[in-house]
């Protein structure tokens, strides 16, 4: 059985309690939440795992690897995209009754200066600070608690989806379950892929730059 220090066990509970506060507490929310939250978890990390900061949040350099990043990850993005318009999204609402709500995105249409700010800020609070933040880090902190057993497991999978599912409330419930779906997707193949973050925050960027490029042709 595994042992653990007090650090090893209050860094991640005190990591965690303040994610819970940038998403959930008074503050109002901005973009710039991420860039402070993943400043603190490579803090923390850094504290935890000294010179392996990185490679403790799945950012190894062996795994830096561009056929798969500028080849697989794309490809992969694309499938994930065609199932999220195809099946998620009309399946969903069939169930909600709902319509996801895209208002918040539908001023990017036609508007080329906006959409590549969008996707700026895409790459960098999406891409890699929702990676780093529920792939990199709560994921990876709970295995190295819990382990990484099916039961272990698939309980990080639904905690850390369920999460991730209420933070696009903008987007409505069916937003939020689709979401939260997705996520689950993310992590599933996060596990499959050894935890390459690498990978993973490439996908999510592709993903969401095909979503936003859709918004700027009015395709949706």
């Amino acid at each position: 059985m595994s042992t653990f220090t007090t650090k090893q066990i209050l860094l991640p509970l005190i990591t965690l309690a303040f994610i819970l506060f940038m998403y959930f507490g008074p503050l109002p929310r901005t973009p710039f939440e991420h860039v402070i939250i993943i400043l603190v978890i490579l803090l923390t990390s850094f504290i935890e795992h000294k010179k392996k900061t990185f490679e403790a949040l799945g950012l190894s350099r062996k795994k830096f690897d561009s056929k798969n990043l500028l080849v697989f990850a794309p490809l992969v993005a694309f499938g994930l995209f065609l199932l999220y318009v195809i099946v998620l999204v009309p399946g969903i609402e069939l169930i909600t009754g709902v319509p996801i709500d895209y208002s918040s995105m539908q001023h990017l249409e036609g508007d080329l200066s906006t959409t590549l700010l969008w996707l700026a800020l895409v790459w960098i609070v999406a891409g890699f600070g929702e990676e780093i933040i529920f792939r990199g880090y709560l994921m990876r902190q709970f295995i190295k608690l819990f382990g990484d057993s099916w039961i272990s497991l698939i309980i990080n999978i639904l905690l850390f989806s369920v999460l991730f599912g209420f933070m696009h409330m903008q987007q409505g419930i069916t937003g939020q379950l689709v979401a939260g779906i997705t996520g689950a997707l993310f992590s599933i193949l996060f596990y499959k892929r050894n935890y390459d973050l690498w990978f993973m925050i490439m996908i999510h960027g592709t993903f969401d730059t095909i979503g936003l490029l859709c918004f700027y042709f009015g395709l949706a």
